[in-house]
C-alpha cells in the first residue's frame, strides 16, 4: 500500500526520529506555529495559533495546554532536567489558566508566548549537550 504524498512529505520534512536533529526541527516548527504562524496586517505582529484558538472557550485552551506539553514531553526525551522541565510546565500551566479568563485571557495570549518560552529552554540545553545540532543562519 502507497503512503498518501501528504503524509510522505510531512515525514520527510519532520522526521519522527528522536535524534536530537530531528527532535529540534520539531519543536521549532511547532513552536513557529503556535506563536509565529501568521502577521496581523497593518500591525506587523505575528501571532499562532496559540492566540487564535484561545479565542475559542474552554476547548481552545485545553488544545493549547496540549500541545504545550507535547513540548515538554519531547524535552523530557532529550533528557532536560527536571527543574526545566518543571520550569516549562509552569510555563504552560501559567498560559492555561490565565489564557482561560475572559477577554483577559486573550489578550494575555497575545502577549505571553509560554511555547517561546519553553523552545529557548530547550535550545539552550541543545546546544549545550548536542552542538551538533545547531543551525548557522547565514
Amino acid at each position: 500500500m502507497a503512503t498518501p504524498r501528504g503524509v510522505r512529505r510531512l515525514t520527510e520534512d519532520l522526521p519522527l526520529s528522536a535524534s536530537p536533529q530531528d527532535v529540534r526541527r520539531r519543536i521549532e516548527a511547532v513552536e513557529r506555529a503556535m506563536e509565529r504562524a501568521v502577521t496581523i496586517p497593518g500591525l506587523g505582529k505575528k501571532v499562532g495559533l496559540d492566540a487564535l484558538v484561545g479565542l475559542i472557550p474552554v476547548a481552545g485552551d485545553l488544545l493549547g495546554a496540549g500541545i504545550g506539553l507535547y513540548l515538554v514531553w519531547e524535552a523530557r526525551l532529550l533528557g532536560l532536567p527536571k527543574w526545566k522541565l518543571y520550569r516549562m510546565l509552569a510555563n504552560v500551566g501559567i498560559d492555561t489558566a490565565v489564557g482561560a479568563v475572559p477577554v483577559v485571557g486573550d489578550v494575555f495570549d497575545f502577549v505571553f508566548r509560554s511555547n517561546s518560552a519553553n523552545l529557548k529552554i530547550v535550545l539552550r540545553h541543545l546546544d549545550k549537550h548536542h552542538p551538533q545540532t545547531r543551525i548557522i543562519d547565514a
